[in-house]
């Protein structure tokens, strides 16, 4: 169950911006709980990909995730039981995560597992539309973007070293499809919460990102 009285803190943006980097350090710093809301949704999508669903079919997606188990340990992601953390980190997983997050019953579906992370001592929460839709009352709501091609040779770095061989024009050209799907779905598009910091991370370090979010919570 959500604990309204513990603190949030979103950070929101792009495949690629450094988010996941940037929550996982803050959420160290602090002491505070870790919520990866692309993973769980990665999850949902690698199980649909494993049960070759098509990936607009919403109820049949809804029924597959209230059957799945999913929970993070040591950095690791595992759902049933089974350890999935480079399987969902593929290039098709992360297409179809994109694909199926636009379908607003499976959003629906996912949104309790997300706020059940909000415990105390505080949460830091990094996605989407976790500033926007899951967590609208966080005490600092943080946009993190970067330009295509910095966001492509940061994938392609992270791709390699899982011995995964990517293109890098081919990477370009998936993150500019992928920002204008996720920016122009109907429900909970990609964007920046009305009161949220925005941070262009293209020329910044980690460490810079995360002492700058710091001057402002």
């Amino acid at each position: 169950m959500e604990n309204k009285q513990a603190p949030v803190i979103t950070i929101d943006g792009p495949a690629g911006s450094g988010k996941g980097t940037i929550a996982a350090l803050l959420a160290q710093h602090l002491g505070w709980h870790l919520l990866d809301s692309g993973a769980i949704y990665r999850v949902a999508a690698q199980a649909t990909l494993e049960a070759k669903l098509p990936l607009d079919d919403a109820n049949a997606i809804v029924a597959l995730i209230q059957n799945l188990e999913m929970h993070f340990e040591q950095g690791k992601v595992w759902r049933n039981g089974q350890d999935v953390s480079l399987a969902i980190r593929t290039p098709e997983a992360a297409d179809a995560t994109s694909r199926i997050s636009a379908l607003p019953a499976v959003r629906a579906a996912l949104m309790n597992r997300q706020r059940a992370f909000r415990q105390l001592p505080g949460l830091v929460a990094d996605g989407r539309d976790m500033g926007t839709v899951v967590f609208p009352d966080a005490k600092l709501k943080v946009f993190l973007t970067a330009s295509p091609e910095i966001r492509a040779e940061r994938r392609l770095k992270q791709l390699s070293e899982q011995g995964i061989y990517a293109n890098i024009t081919a990477l370009i050209g998936e993150i500019k499809e992928r920002d204008e799907r996720d920016s122009n779905r109907p429900i909970a598009p990609l964007r920046p919460a009305a009161d949220a910091l925005i941070i262009d991370s293209s020329q910044m370090t980690p460490e810079q990102v995360l002492n700058l979010i710091l001057q402002h919570q």
